[in-house]
């Protein structure tokens, strides 16, 4: 399924956006939505080196395995 969105680039961005589509023949919504990908997966690795952080600081807490099956009845 595709969604339709309409964004707002800054003026070098989207000068760049448009290079390179011409240049690699590709939809410039097909680069954004690669380019997206990628910088979402960099995302989930911060977030996870920061809830890594506060768990080593002890800012937070793990729930066992056992508890959370219990919990869901599993």
């Amino acid at each position: 399924m595709v969604k339709r969105l309409n964004i707002t680039l800054d003026k070098e961005v989207a000068q760049e956006l448009e290079h390179i589509s011409k240049e690699l023949g590709e939809k410039k919504s097909k680069l954004i939505e690669k380019a997206l990908t990628f910088y979402f997966d960099y995302l989930d690795i911060k977030i996870a080196e920061e809830r890594l952080k506060r768990l080593e600081e002890g800012k937070t807490q793990t729930i066992p395995a056992k508890e959370v099956y219990r919990e869901l009845g599993l």
